[in-house]
């Protein structure tokens, strides 16, 4: 039986947003569909039931003891389905296998995401309540963060996406409590905030703290950058003085300071899409921001996994230089590939009549996923193909005993009646 890489397509429901004065919502999510499961706790800082939604990766096993990193990402209600669909589609040699938490801003979302108190924005009165960051903080770092260690196979690698005010959440976050996170995706954040009051103190902590071992990727949606004026464009922003476009102008200022200055150790980078509004920005953003931050996940050499020059001495070398690059940056031991990738390169040398690479692949995957039905069902699919039903007896006996089910069982009994 061969296996076959799975990925589940989400639908995708971009919501076009005016001008980013008019883009934060002060209410109310619109929650859309996902395929999380949605969770909630009791917090004792805000007094009252907090909700979430936790979508557990494709290889999540109750019986296994793998623990996995974690992506949360602010205003889960809308914003859960578009990080399941980069997830679904990038996960694998891109990512690795994540859990994700949507954290919900259902009520009060302006005061929580926001820095600062303030009574006047862009010129007009401001009757929202703001500046709670710093108790929704209190809340992500002494409630729901332990809950979810506690309740949840994870961890301690995180990751924090937030988008326009839930941006400036996110960098006050590796500005003032970077202890939490190790990743940071600001879209689209409002920079522009309290006259730049969080863009100017971060600008001042980059020059005099170490961020090493930090990452933060920024980006900016170009396409409305003055809703009153076509002529403002991303080559003429920085020389307009209005209050319509000190919302990009921040985030450039902010975005070139960052990238200049190289002695914070911030891993850094920033991108302009120009073809996209404040609401559509979010999709692009997650994706190029999650590929950066897990840059040194992807394989090295990955050529040389498909070529059939490549050595069963090789591969073991490359496969040994994985795992050290992930245990680097993980800080803890994790396999060199994910599980489907042990199967899939597996298959395709078994394929390819190479059964020694084959018989490598498939012997890692039952290594380093020991508590896996599919790992020892694909060793014996391999030993089958050599005529070793000894073998082949052996471990879909071991894929019974965690299974139990019927395939299995029956399997055994043919392979019985071939010895």
């Amino acid at each position: 039986m061969i296996k076959h890489f799975v990925y589940l397509v989400s639908i995708l429901l971009l919501l076009g947003n005016a001008h980013h004065g008019n883009a934060q919502s002060t209410t109310n999510e619109l929650y859309i569909n996902t395929i999380a499961s949605k969770d909630s706790l009791y917090s004792k800082t805000f007094e009252e039931q907090k909700q979430f939604w936790v979508h557990y990766p494709e290889n999540y096993n109750p019986n296994s003891a793998e623990k996995y990193p974690v992506v949360f990402i602010l205003d889960g209600g809308v914003m859960m389905n578009t990080l399941e669909t980069v997830y679904n589609n990038y996960w694998g040699h891109y990512l690795p296998h994540m859990i994700l938490v949507g954290i919900s801003n259902q009520t009060n979302r302006t005061r929580d995401l926001t820095t600062s108190q303030i009574k006047m924005r862009r010129g007009t009165e401001f009757n929202q309540d703001t500046g709670g960051a710093e108790k929704f903080t209190k809340y992500i770092e002494n409630e729901l963060i332990p809950y979810i260690d506690k309740t949840y196979p994870t961890t301690n690698y995180r990751t924090l996406i937030g988008h326009s005010y839930a941006g400036l959440f996110t960098i006050n976050m590796l500005i003032n409590h970077n202890s939490l996170f190790k990743n940071y995706i600001a879209i689209d954040p409002s920079l522009d905030w309290d006259n730049q009051k969080l863009l100017i103190e971060a600008k001042a902590k980059l020059k005099s703290e170490n961020f090493k071992g930090k990452s933060l990727f920024v980006s900016l949606a170009a396409e409305q950058l003055h809703m009153m004026d076509e002529k403002v464009t991303i080559n003429n922003v920085m020389k307009d003085t209005t209050e319509f476009t000190l919302f990009p102008r921040s985030i450039i200022d902010f975005s070139k300071f960052a990238e200049s200055n190289k002695k914070s150790g911030l891993n850094f980078s920033w991108k302009i899409y120009p073809e996209d509004l404040h609401g559509t920005v979010t999709l692009p953003s997650i994706r190029d921001g999650l590929i950066f931050t897990f840059d040194w996940f992807q394989f090295k050499n990955p050529p040389k996994y498909n070529n059939p020059e490549t050595t069963v001495e090789e591969l073991i070398e490359l496969l040994n230089n994985q795992e050290k690059i992930y245990a680097k940056n993980f800080g803890y031991t994790v396999p060199p590939m994910v599980e489907e990738l042990f199967n899939g390169y597996g298959y395709m040398n078994m394929q390819m009549g190479f059964p020694k690479k084959a018989k490598l692949f498939f012997e890692m995957g039952v290594k380093y996923y020991p508590k896996s039905t599919n790992s020892y069902d694909s060793l014996a699919d391999y030993y089958e193909s050599q005529k070793d039903y000894i073998n082949a007896l052996k471990f879909t006996t071991k894929a019974f005993e965690l299974s139990g089910n019927d395939y299995h069982k029956n399997r055994m009994e043919t392979f019985k009646a071939k010895n």
